[in-house]
């Protein structure tokens, strides 16, 4: 599973903390039932908009896919890293 980004973090905790503050204030509920109750859609109205944050489209040759990517990560460490170009061999002179 990837990590969530900076924004879905921030957007997450922007729309749980609004959508709290609003519902109890519009509720005017005082009870505990009430807080729980509006509390659990406060956090469920915030995931929702996490995950419907868009996520950065990469470019280029590595945009092979995040599932591809997942594989590869899971069976090497490195296995992220660009390996370096190798040179052929008639670009090295050979002294003897």
């Amino acid at each position: 599973m990837p990590r969530p980004t900076a924004a879905q973090l921030a957007y997450g905790s922007a729309t749980v903390i609004v959508s709290t503050i609003a519902m109890l204030l519009l509720s005017q509920t005082s009870t505990g039932l009430g807080v729980a109750v509006i509390s659990a859609a406060a956090l469920a109205l915030g995931l929702l908009v996490a995950l419907t944050v868009p996520q950065p489209r990469r470019r280029g040759r590595h945009a092979a896919g995040r599932r591809g990517q997942a594989a590869a990560t899971a069976t090497a460490p490195d296995a992220h890293r660009v390996p370096e170009p190798r040179t052929a061999p008639a670009e090295h002179p050979v002294h003897h």
